[in-house]
């Protein structure tokens, strides 16, 4: 089909484009990004007049529940949610059951995305057999069966000698390493950041320190061991500042941040709120600002989801027995957007944040609206105000601490290589 996307205010931080023209789409690839190509036409207009068209967004980490957790969500629900956010591409983590540390788990995940048609699903394979932190698993085959990274994901590798072998393995594939560094014995029993909040509700901290702790621990060994590495949801200034000098001192690192984490902190809490039980946890409001002024200053590179859905029973309990996490796919734009409108970063670039940036970090050709590229394309409506509310979420997962909350800015149409996957209208 013959697409023309007309009259929108085209952003497309990869090539430099932000203003009002056309997108020509043909055979699943743009064809131009003009005010006019002649020859060209269209078989579906498309009119974005006041709209803005971007290219779809690349999410680096979403959880979609399937295989092994279907009651919280499948791969078919998760990734329609993720179409109707704009989201054309993500990533998931090796975490599920059975875990990513085999080909034929990687191709499972694959093939039901597929099936499903709704977005590209990219999986990270398992740094370590069963994520168990012991024994390096078969990275060369993961890697063969379309794992763009490798991550063991929220479990630490506690074991340094290990941790250093797993660098060497990976930097031998050229694999991406996923990092989530925290010092498990600082963590201890905690689930909430320690500090004033902590001490007054009773629940046990995890200090700041256990992520600087292990970040600086990660990037002594990525000094020694050359490997291409990428820290997902930091949330402290201080590990930030040193991931900020090990870029200065020219180590190939990257970094990204969970959206939530630059809207919320620990005082979000109140009175034990477990929709703000998250990993790592809300910290402090000059953590806050120094992941805004990360950002603001391309020590961030990405923003991402972090969407864990969860049942509504699995937030109910006391909230240190609650299982951590938010369903995120569909407040990542609208966050992103405000996050331009409330800072000195400009929309192009907090669209690059979660366009061409994430896809540079696993080396996709995606995020972008270049000559030839496959036309995973998005038109925002980005005046337009929603709540978030239970009957306005389209994933399984409800659980979100931003219920109520008035959004600026939504999807009103999702095309995935030229074909329309979601419309709001």
């Amino acid at each position: 089909m013959r697409i023309l996307i007309k009259n929108g205010r085209v952003i497309d931080p990869a090539n430099n484009i932000d203003n009002v023209t056309n997108v020509y789409i043909a055979d699943g690839k743009i064809s131009a990004v003009a005010d006019n190509l002649d020859g060209f036409n269209a078989d579906q207009t498309i009119d974005a007049t006041h709209q803005l068209v971007c290219p779809g967004l690349v999410d680096l980490a979403a959880r979609l529940r399937e295989p092994g957790l279907e009651h919280k969500g499948t791969i078919a629900s998760e990734t329609y949610a993720a179409a109707a956010a704009g989201i054309t591409s993500l990533v998931t983590p090796p975490d599920t059951d059975p875990v990513i540390d085999t080909p034929a788990v990687a191709k499972l995940i694959r093939k039901t995305a597929q099936d499903a048609g709704h977005c590209k699903v990219y999986s990270l394979g398992a740094a370590t057999q069963n994520l168990g932190g012991e024994h390096l698993s078969e990275m060369g085959a993961l890697k063969a069966a379309g794992c763009v990274g490798i991550s063991n994901a929220l479990t630490p590798i506690k074991n340094p000698l290990i941790m250093k072998r797993v660098m060497e393995y990976a930097a031998t594939f050229d694999l991406t390493l996923f990092l989530f560094s925290e010092d498990p014995t600082l963590r201890h029993a905690g689930c909430v950041h320690e500090g004033a909040v902590s001490t007054r509700l009773g629940l046990p901290g995890i200090p700041e320190a256990a992520e600087a702790v292990a970040v600086a621990r990660d990037l002594a060994l990525i000094a020694d061991t050359g490997v291409r590495a990428h820290f997902c949801h930091i949330s402290s200034a201080k590990a930030l500042q040193m991931i900020a000098r090990a870029q200065f001192d020219g180590l190939s690192v990257s970094v990204d941040v969970a959206a939530h984490q630059l809207y919320l902190t620990d005082m979000d809490i109140g009175e034990f709120d477990s929709q703000c039980h998250v990993r790592p946890p809300l910290r402090g409001q000059r953590d806050l600002q120094g992941l805004r002024e990360g950002l603001s200053r391309g020590t961030i590179t990405a923003i991402c989801s972090d969407h864990q859905p969860h049942e509504a029973d699995a937030k109910l309990n006391p909230f240190i027995e609650t299982e951590a996490g938010i369903s995120a796919l569909e407040t990542l734009l609208p966050l992103t957007l405000r996050f331009a409108e409330e800072t000195r970063v400009s929309l192009s670039d907090a669209i690059g944040k979660v366009t061409i940036e994430p896809a540079r970090i696993i080396g996709l050709e995606a995020g972008s609206l270049s000559l030839g590229a496959a036309a995973d394309v998005i038109v925002i409506d980005p005046e337009i105000y929603w709540k978030v509310a239970p009957e306005n979420l389209i994933s399984r997962g409800h659980n979100t601490p931003f219920l109520d909350w008035d959004m600026k800015g939504r999807v009103s149409q999702t095309l995935l290589s030229g074909r329309q996957v979601f419309s709001r209208t």
